[in-house]
């Protein structure tokens, strides 16, 4: 309550709208569990976020940010502070003297929504990652990837807000991209936009990709459950999935947490799950897969609250 009458007080300019409080984590990450936010608050533009920067060092309360909750678990008592998702939105295309596509996309642009739009307009290079479901600022910080395509492979710059409020523009080579990994993890710059170079090609052969690669997803991964994609790294020398296939994990379930039955790397939640419940699923095939192969598996997604 403190930091709802601080918040009331401030009159801030976001509209209130988009301001809740003890807002259910559940319903904005795609595991769909999680306990409340204290505050969450749904970010526009560059102004508000400054705005809400400036806010939060005057009172020293802690933030959390987030995209589209697509590669995050949420603990049941959720998240102290504020959470700030960034829906930051925009699709600039310019034309390049050597026949590429210079394109702007907002940190909080869908990636699946950005891969649709450029394949109707005959622009190709992002047929690999329309079915991720996050957005373009969270695809950045990990570096998201599938089918042997990288964010990094396609990205030029991103627009960025440190903490101390300066906006930035890095380039791509800065940005210490590798697997599942950024600057971001450790620096506390806020992505805004993301600047990428496409080339141009058939709408048909593009959208004939694409459908390629959703059609493996849905055959290959168990899109129907809530889950955040992908729960462990893959290994450099070994298949994580292979590994807790054949240490007999497959299906395993700890409450309405399972081990996907199509996908080992998945774990989903098959139906009234808690987060406790996922992260005990974790734990249990983490320590399971050791005992079996030797190998400490990796977490790819985030665990964020109390």
């Amino acid at each position: 309550m403190q930091i709802q009458k601080l918040i009331e007080n401030a009159n801030l300019h976001i509209p209130q709208d988009r301001i809740k409080y003890e807002e259910p984590m559940k319903n904005h990450i795609s595991f769909k569990v999680g306990g409340p936010a204290e505050v969450y608050i749904k970010i526009q533009n560059e102004e508000e976020l400054l705005e809400i920067k400036q806010f939060v060092v005057k009172h020293q309360i802690p933030i959390v940010i987030l995209g589209n909750g697509s590669n995050v678990l949420v603990t049941d008592k959720g998240i102290r502070g504020i959470v700030i998702q960034i829906d930051i939105k925009k699709q600039e295309i310019r034309d390049l003297e050597n026949g590429q596509k210079n394109i702007v996309l907002g940190a909080g642009n869908k990636i699946s929504e950005v891969a649709y739009s450029l394949c109707k307009q005959g622009i190709t290079g992002f047929e690999e990652l329309a079915g991720i479901p996050g957005t373009i600022g969270g695809a950045v910080k990990m570096n998201a990837g599938a089918y042997g395509k990288e964010i990094k492979d396609i990205l030029k710059c991103v627009k960025v807000m440190k903490e101390d409020g300066k906006i930035e523009t890095w380039l791509v080579e800065n940005l210490n991209l590798s697997y599942r990994k950024s600057i971001f993890f450790t620096n506390k710059a806020i992505i805004l936009e993301a600047e990428f170079i496409l080339n141009t090609a058939k709408t048909d052969e593009i959208k004939e990709k694409m459908n390629e690669y959703m059609n493996s997803r849905r055959e290959k991964q168990p899109i129907g459950y809530p889950s955040a994609g992908s729960t462990f790294k893959r290994g450099d020398t070994y298949v994580t999935a292979k590994l807790i296939d054949e240490a007999g994990l497959k299906g395993y379930k700890i409450g309405g947490a399972q081990v996907s039955e199509k996908h080992a790397g998945f774990i989903i939640n098959s139906g009234n799950a808690t987060s406790s419940d996922i992260q005990d699923l974790i734990k249990f095939v983490q320590e399971k897969v050791y005992e079996k192969s030797g190998e400490k598996i990796q977490l790819e997604i985030e665990i964020i609250g109390e």
